[in-house]
């Protein structure tokens, strides 16, 4: 029985279906091919490939198993240059008798001469770029890579890890340091007619709680308050709104630094519901309009983390860092300070108080600073720690005397002639 076109057959069971090929198929289905030229109709623009067109893909082989070689008509017809323009004037005079109303096959045979003709052309033509050498392009002074002595490579031992970025990690810090210039702040308190620093320092130490009740990373809560100052020192804020620009700056430290960030219920809840859900939201449009929505302010929880890996510092002397950099976040007088030089300030006070040793060259090549540049800092950081300790700020002290952090708030405090000491030698230029 035929098959009818566009309808299966019935099969019933123990018939037999032929099998047909892909060409008896492709026939059957489509009917008897015609080879359709590939030039195109008369007066219709010639259709270009992009690609080939505005790259040099056209000159990519790719070579497929299974499959030979294919001789194209370029190598076999790499005669004498002298032959090229005698031929090519033979295919357009054969092209141009041809008539522009002639049988496809004449059509198609007029789009074969013409291709035929610019290759030759093209051949002697890539014979040339080949033939020249490439020109040596001098990499500009800003794209040039830093040359890192190997006394001073501390990213080559990180080559299998990615997320260390070792090819361009001491780059990221330099851009970090030149960015820090863009958020120097000044002692904003005088532009506050109701705000002081010890409601500041009240503020901080109640964000420190909330850090720890959350689970938040320390780089969130270093974002938040270096945000609270820049908005304070932008725009006048009541004592009673004091808290919410707090909570605030938290809700959108952990958007940019936390996997999963507390909901806004959660800020509103720890408040004490003082606020309502749309003053939050408010709140934090006014922040971020006022900080022109950049956000990416260099911390000096990041500097301290990179200057320790440079000694190869142990936990228990970088949590000891940690400790006197977060207790500085709530002295105003350390607001001027920039977050990497007031890192080198912590992690010296460390290193002097375990013992091992002072600012060395390395720690000078990767910070930019010398012992000079410290001094100032680090006698600040001196008088703020041995100063009598306020009742009402316990929240940094209290964590850091905890075992997950080695009771570093527990250790006595380095005496101030062996800092002198320590800030007393020469200065050595690393190379």
């Amino acid at each position: 029985m035929p098959v009818l076109r566009g309808k299966k057959p019935a099969v019933t069971a123990g018939s037999k279906i032929p099998k047909l090929t892909a060409a008896a198929t492709e026939n059957q289905e489509e009917g008897p091919q015609v080879k359709r030229s590939s030039s195109p109709p008369h007066g219709a623009p010639k259709k270009r490939t992009a690609f080939i067109d505005i790259t040099n893909a056209h000159k990519v082989q790719i070579s497929i198993p299974g499959r030979k070689k294919e001789t194209g008509k370029r190598q076999v017809k790499k005669t004498s240059s002298a032959s090229v323009p005698a031929r090519n004037q033979a295919n357009l005079k054969k092209s141009s008798s041809v008539s522009s109303e002639g049988t496809p096959a004449e059509k198609e045979e007029k789009g074969d001469a013409e291709e035929e003709a610019q290759r030759d052309v093209e051949a002697p033509v890539e014979e040339l770029v080949a033939a020249t050498p490439p020109a040596v392009r001098e990499v500009p002074a800003h794209l040039q890579k830093q040359v890192i002595p190997k006394e001073f490579d501390i990213d080559s031992g990180d080559s299998e890890d990615c997320y260390m970025c070792p090819e361009y990690a001491k780059d990221i810090f330099d851009y970090l340091k030149k960015r820090e210039e863009k958020f120097v702040l000044c002692n904003y308190m005088p532009k506050q007619p109701t705000l002081n620093p010890e409601m500041r320092a009240i503020l901080i130490d109640w964000l420190v709680e909330v850090q720890e009740n959350f689970e938040l990373y320390h780089e969130t809560l270093y974002l938040a308050v270096k945000m609270m100052d820049h908005y304070l020192s932008k725009t006048p804020v009541h004592r009673e709104l004091l808290q919410l620009v707090g909570s605030t700056t938290m809700l959108i430290a952990s958007k940019f630094e936390e996997r999963s960030p507390p909901c806004v219920d959660d800020f509103l809840y720890i408040c004490d519901d003082a606020y309502k859900r749309e003053e939050l939201i408010s709140m934090e449009a006014k922040i971020l309009q006022a900080l022109s929505f950049d956000i990416n302010i260099p911390i000096p929880y990041r500097f301290l983390r990179r200057y320790a890996k440079c000694v190869n510092a142990g936990m228990d002397t970088l949590t000891l860092a940690r400790y006197y950099c977060e207790m500085s976040l709530m002295e105003m007088e350390m607001v001027s300070e920039r977050g990497s030089l007031l890192a080198s300030a912590c992690l010296l006070m460390a290193l002097v108080t375990k013992d091992l040793g002072g600012w060395s060259p390395i720690l000078q090549f990767h910070s930019g600073y010398q012992t000079s540049d410290l001094a100032p800092v680090v006698q600040k950081l001196h008088a703020m720690l041995s100063a009598p300790p306020d009742d009402k700020l316990k929240s940094i002290r209290n964590k850091y005397s905890h075992k997950v952090f080695f009771e570093v708030a527990t250790l006595p405090l380095v005496n101030i002639d062996v800092l002198e000491k320590a800030l007393s030698p020469r200065d050595v230029t690393p190379p």
